[in-house]
């Protein structure tokens, strides 16, 4: 895992050095600040794990935007993404079927290539890492109590995503993106984080 963090350093340092030597069409000073937040619609993939149902749940954060030039730019992102899936066994007593929810939570560093096929329209696609910021198991998803934390999941993930964004003049976008998962999340397991993401955001 620590060879991920020297990975992610490398890549920030490459996208900065990138971002001061743009070339003369675009102003040296020039990006966009932003914030963002939407749906996830998380689970996990694998040879090792019987394919659990998806976790609704949200994500949220910040990104900063350097263009290149008119039609390719970089945008590195830090977002707080609610993870995992959800599962079901047999209720108490015999009954129907319960659910709980395996909660999986990073802070993620998404670092993108950004290329504008149109005006506003742009596909965007790059590394991520993880980084975990919370794991617990949720007997009971629509109340506050069973929750239940553990310490399973390795502190660290290594994604790529990929998605297309839609923004206006007034600098309101729309997006949707897929994260996949590289590395494995529980050690010698093979299970892997896929989400699925819809948003919408704003920027400056």
């Amino acid at each position: 895992m620590k060879s991920l963090k020297i990975l992610g350093t490398m890549a920030f340092a490459v996208f900065v050095q990138s971002a001061i030597a743009q070339d003369s069409t675009t102003p040296s000073s020039s990006f966009n600040f932003g914030v963002k937040g939407g749906l996830n619609y998380a689970t996990v993939t694998g040879d090792d794990f019987d394919s659990p149902d998806a976790r609704t749940s949200f994500h949220v954060g910040a990104l900063a935007e350097f263009p290149i030039t008119s039609r390719f730019a970089l945008q590195v992102e830090a977002v707080y993404s609610s993870q995992g899936f959800e599962s079901e066994f047999d209720g108490f007593g015999g009954g129907s079927n319960d659910k709980i929810e395996y909660q999986l939570d990073y802070i993620n560093v998404p670092v993108l290539a950004k290329i504008y096929l149109l005006k506003g329209l742009s596909i965007e696609a790059g590394p991520q890492f993880g980084f975990k910021a919370n794991e617990e198991i949720d007997t009971d998803p629509n109340n506050n109590p069973g929750d239940f934390e553990i310490d399973e999941a390795a502190d660290y993930d290594f994604s790529v995503v990929g998605g297309l964004t839609f923004k206006s003049d007034a600098g309101f976008f729309l997006y949707g993106r897929y994260n996949y998962g590289l590395t494995d999340i529980i050690e010698d397991v093979d299970v892997k984080n896929s989400v699925l993401q819809v948003g919408v955001g704003f920027q400056f």
